[in-house]
């Protein structure tokens, strides 16, 4: 009974660490993958996180780049979109988005961009430096890092996809 539960335990630790928001070392190199093996993206997907509500839209991948929207709002109001380009970066994806306030203001200058590197690609699962977004079924939940100050904090937001 004594090695079932050590057993469970390190089943149970090991399924929590693999789950979580991965950050690469300084110096790792990213991981390998196409972007075309994203395509489980793909669609319309509405939801929940930050507080409030949120919509997502990505497209099929066109000329090695996967092009998809983010809007967040509360109380009715819309607080910011995103601009988000999955590219094939050599063997290895790479997310870089923009952020807008609601009037189109960038928060990002013009030649910056925020960009998440590919740790580790599953088969429905994506695990980004500082982000990871996995499709269950009809479910995409994504996990986010949220610095604040010297703070870090794990966002989570589950969107469920729609038909339009």
């Amino acid at each position: 009974m004594r090695v079932f539960l050590s057993i469970l335990l390190c089943l149970s630790i090991s399924h929590f660490s693999y789950a979580q928001v991965r950050i690469l070392s300084e110096g790792e190199n990213p991981g390998k993958g196409k972007v075309e093996s994203l395509d489980w993206l793909v669609g319309y997907w509405s939801g929940t996180g930050f507080g409030g509500e949120c919509e997502e839209v990505w497209m099929p991948v066109k000329d090695s780049h996967m092009i998809g929207t983010f809007r967040f709002w509360e109380n009715g109001k819309l607080v910011f979109s995103e601009f988000m380009n999955l590219i094939q970066d050599g063997e290895s994806i790479t997310m870089k988005l923009k952020h807008f306030s609601s009037d189109l203001e960038g928060w990002e200058e013009k030649e910056e961009w925020t960009i998440f590197q590919l740790i580790e690609l599953g088969e429905q699962k994506v695990w980004f430096n500082g982000m990871t977004i996995e499709r269950i079924g009809d479910q995409l939940i994504y996990q986010l890092n949220i610095s604040e100050g010297t703070e870090t904090k794990t966002e989570t937001l589950t969107f469920s996809k729609k038909s339009h």
